[in-house]
């Protein structure tokens, strides 16, 4: 740890680990969040590698929170920001190695990136996450999915670092993964994954690959500051259609607005605070459950204070 640590850590209330990677002292978050709004991280730790993360958390200060943060794209970080240490995996974590059909991926690693990166091997079965934002680890998190593909379709295994730093590799069959739920272990940070992966020809995996990116680009407002879907679809229903019969589509707090081009999505149109974004969205939750009957769950994860 440099001087300049060493002195910053004097003023925390929790002692920081001797690590290889870096810290940054008061890091503002707005600037790693697709929103563009949130408070600061009380530290950010970006590690080396995985040798390194399971340092920090078999050392660190049982009295300090630790908060995983991905890309920042399904997060809504407040404007008070987070306190303790915000980890960030990075380039460390982003390797893709093939064997065959078998994938084996860095949580840090962006989804279209890996999506891309099979593409060209003439591997398909996860073209769906090229217009998912985030990364793999969060994408394994959450069983993400889109176009009727889910991850966990694909899993063969995924290996995670506990909140004991021990490193494990738990099998498919161990996680039962749900819609939008990765079911791993609380406080888990997802190291890497292996996907199995179908053959195909690079051609036409590319083709199908545009024509979701060309749908997105027609139905999302991928070009705004948002976070991507708010709200997950209930069972058989879709979250848009009942904000959108709750006459939420447009309604504005502040300069955060419920998207007038798909209705799930929430914008920072130049100037919103967190707190606008997240009053917005529990006056959509309000109003869907007042005019149609349903509580719809939060997608986005909210953070901090």
């Amino acid at each position: 740890m440099n001087t300049q640590a060493a002195v910053m850590t004097e003023t925390l209330p929790f002692t920081l680990p001797n690590i290889r990677g870096r810290y940054a002292f008061g890091f503002d978050l707005s600037k790693a969040t697709w929103f563009k709004v949130g408070g600061a991280a009380e530290v950010l730790f970006k590690p080396k590698d995985a040798e390194d993360l399971v340092t920090f958390i078999k050392n660190k200060d049982p009295m300090m929170p630790v908060t995983m943060l991905g890309a920042g794209s399904n997060v809504l970080v407040r404007d008070g920001g987070i306190k303790g240490v915000v980890v960030k995996l990075g380039s460390g974590f982003s390797e893709i190695i093939f064997h065959g059909t078998e994938v084996i991926v860095g949580g840090a690693c962006l989804d279209r990136t890996f999506v891309l990166a099979c593409a060209e091997k003439g591997l398909s079965g996860v073209v769906f996450l090229v217009g998912v934002p985030g990364t793999i680890g969060g994408a394994v998190a959450m069983n993400a999915g889109a176009y009727g593909g889910e991850v966990k379709n694909f899993i063969k295994w995924v290996e995670i670092i506990g909140t004991d730093g021990a490193l494990t590799r738990l099998q498919a069959a161990d996680l039962s993964m749900k819609y939008r739920k990765g079911n791993l272990p609380k406080g888990a940070i997802i190291v890497r994954a292996s996907f199995i992966l179908q053959n195909g020809a690079p051609e036409a995996i590319h083709a199908r690959i545009n024509a979701y990116l060309q749908q997105r680009e027609d139905t999302q407002p991928v070009r705004g500051r948002t976070g991507g879907s708010t709200f997950k679809n209930p069972t058989d229903m879709a979250a848009w259609k009942l904000i959108d019969q709750a006459g939420c589509r447009g309604l504005m707090i502040g300069d955060a607005q419920v998207s007038e081009k798909h209705c799930n999505f929430l914008l920072n149109l130049d100037a919103a605070k967190a707190a606008d974004l997240e009053q917005l969205g529990e006056h959509v939750w309000q109003a869907v459950k007042e005019k149609c009957g349903v509580e719809l769950e939060w997608e986005i994860i909210r953070l901090g204070e």
